[in-house]
């Protein structure tokens, strides 16, 4: 078989970012187009080539009239093509304002679930050169706070997202030399009428470059996250099997803030369980703060940060925690730790006293500030147990912090990486 600089290219990005040697599948969002159809035969490609089995995932948003025709189509050329394939649709009312947005989301959303269920832990997305180009004008005009499509990153929804990773191998792509490979390959796509329609930023934009004389130029793709700007400060940071974070004081002092405050946010989001980092300005006061030796207390997004001289702590709040009012998921408690499933799970705050002993005396080893947040079995029986690794003898339970801040601090550059 010939293969093409688009195909070496984009496959070589797939022997640098996946695992040949993984027994688990690739997910691969399909929506029919031509950017998803043509990373699908891509995927294809690197499934034949390395035994991996893939599965394509079409989300039906219920937007268009035809989404459900389009939905049947993409599975049609799915099968076609050999892969696997799942229909997930958005189901319930649609919000009247924020539709893009609400839409992403609940995409993601449905994506990743459904890679869990598959066992997959890498979603691969079909974001191309030309998207970016629309984001940068995107945020030059309509949305100044957009972010580019990273070709590798952690899924942006919480907590169905953890431990799944997004990958776009395109973004060095156009989509005419993409499309060309579909029609030498005899397949056809869906246009999808939204991708014209000006009431959306993005249309405005695809409109603007179509128009543009001379065609403007692509931004280079940004590969991942810039490991040498978080790396460092991101190494200082201790997250816990407890669920709690420190770091030296001195930090605030030697690392420039357009290092820290990244850092300093993915530290809050993981300790806290929260589905969003706080806001930039919020988390440059706090770093602010920070500097300096003054002790400090400060509560953010649910986490309570304290500080002395030497050391800095971020803890859970567990009164926030009790107020968060969203329904707990099966086999998780407080978005912070995976739990045994069936086994009552609360918060330890007014419930120390009746530990065992052994669980007692492993308690006096955890800061004050982290300990009501901890989780505690059988909250409301007559002995709470503290579960392992905190305790000595509970059910085992997984303390989610710790790789989530890994994750979103980009020390994690391949799937291999992935614990």
């Amino acid at each position: 078989m010939t293969v093409s600089p688009l195909d070496g290219a984009v496959l070589s990005r797939f022997s640098a970012r996946l695992d040949a040697a993984s027994s688990r599948p690739l997910a691969v969002a399909l929506s029919g187009g031509g950017d998803s159809l043509a990373l699908l035969t891509l995927a294809c490609d690197y499934g034949r080539a390395t035994g991996r089995r893939i599965v394509a995932l079409t989300v039906d948003h219920g937007l268009n009239a035809d989404s459900a025709a389009w939905t049947t189509r993409a599975g049609e050329t799915a099968r076609r093509l050999g892969v696997d394939w799942r229909s997930l649709v958005w189901s319930g009312v649609k919000p009247a304002s924020g539709l893009p947005a609400a839409a992403r989301q609940a995409r993601h959303s449905l994506l990743a679930e459904a890679a869990r269920a598959l066992g997959a832990r890498v979603i691969l997305l079909g974001h191309t050169a030309d998207d970016l180009a629309e984001s940068a004008l995107m945020r030059a005009h309509d949305a100044p706070a957009l972010p580019d499509p990273r070709e590798w990153s952690p899924s942006p929804v919480w907590p169905a997202g953890r431990g799944i990773f997004l990958f776009r191998p395109l973004l060095g792509s156009g989509r005419l030399a993409l499309r060309a490979r579909l029609t030498g390959l005899g397949l056809d796509w869906i246009e999808d009428p939204a991708n014209l329609d000006l009431r959306f930023a993005r249309a405005r934009a695809r409109r603007t470059l179509a128009e543009a004389e001379p065609p403007p130029g692509r931004p280079a793709p940004t590969a991942a996250f810039d490991r040498t700007v978080m790396a460092p400060a991101a190494a200082r940071f201790t997250l816990t099997v407890e669920g709690y974070a420190a770091c030296p004081r001195a930090l605030a002092d030697e690392t420039p803030p357009e290092q820290l405050v990244p850092v300093l946010g993915a530290a809050v989001v993981s300790v806290g369980g929260a589905l969003a980092s706080p806001r930039r300005r919020v988390l440059e006061r706090l770093a602010a703060r920070l500097s300096g030796t003054a002790p400090v207390r400060a509560q953010l997004a649910g986490v309570r940060v304290e500080a002395d001289a030497t050391e800095v702590l971020l803890a859970r709040d567990a009164g926030e925690g009790r107020r968060r009012g969203a329904p707990p998921a099966e086999g998780l408690f407080d978005q912070r730790f995976e739990t045994p499933a069936g086994v009552p799970v609360g918060f330890l705050a007014g419930r120390a006293s009746r530990l065992s002993a052994a669980d007692r005396a492993r308690l006096r080893r955890i800061p004050a500030l982290a300990r009501g947040s901890l989780p505690v079995l059988d909250p409301d029986g007559p002995c709470p147990r503290l579960p392992r690794p905190i305790g000595a003898a509970g059910d085992p339970v997984t303390a989610l912090a710790p790789a989530r801040f890994a994750a979103a601090c980009g020390l994690v550059a391949c799937e291999a990486d992935i614990g």
